[in-house]
């Protein structure tokens, strides 16, 4: 009976411990910055994987293009190499192929630059989502060192779980501020 009792007066001097209402809205506080952080880290990979895939199609659509412009550099120097029975056809063949050649070079270039577009889009995705990963780790530990703290009782705890907190909050807000 009197284990009971000193369980009892124990578990009610947790319950009155002025830590307890702070130490709880801190950790709901961090719980919903780590429901936000995880949302934009699952975006920006969203995101990520998207746009690689938008870039690698670019570059095969730019290798298609130096495949065909290839092809017409090979009819170009076939008019002027080989004998043809008519020189007038040649020409025309050679001419129309050469503008082929003039054409697919000036895609290319427009392809290629759109490609490189792609590519400095991905990488700053990509850093976005590496912020918002480092971020959701650092609120979760924070929460951790939080809900430590309702077990311990100890202010130390608490204060480097807000730390952490802060920390990760910023690094989320620098993620977000990005260009």
């Amino acid at each position: 009976m009197h284990e009971v009792l000193e369980e009892h007066e124990d578990h009610r001097a947790h319950e009155e411990s002025p830590l307890t209402i702070p130490v709880a809205v801190t950790i709901s506080i961090l719980a919903v910055l780590v429901a936000f952080a995880t949302l934009l880290g699952h975006r920006a990979s969203t995101e990520k994987g998207i746009l690689a895939t938008n870039t690698s199609n670019q570059w095969a659509y730019y290798q298609a293009k130096n495949l065909r412009q290839y092809d017409a550099h090979v009819a170009v120097d076939m008019a002027s190499t080989f004998m043809p029975v008519s020189k007038e056809k040649a020409q025309t063949f050679g001419e129309k192929y050469q503008k082929e050649v003039d054409r697919y070079d000036q895609d290319k270039g427009e392809i290629s630059d759109k490609a490189k577009e792609l590519e400095k889009e991905l990488k700053l995705v990509d850093r976005r989502e590496d912020r918002f990963n480092a971020s959701e780790v650092l609120l979760e530990i924070g929460l951790i060192l939080c809900s430590l703290t309702l077990l311990t009782r100890r202010k130390g705890f608490w204060y480097s779980g807000v730390a952490l907190g802060i920390i990760g909050f910023c690094v989320t807000i620098s993620g977000l501020l990005l260009r």
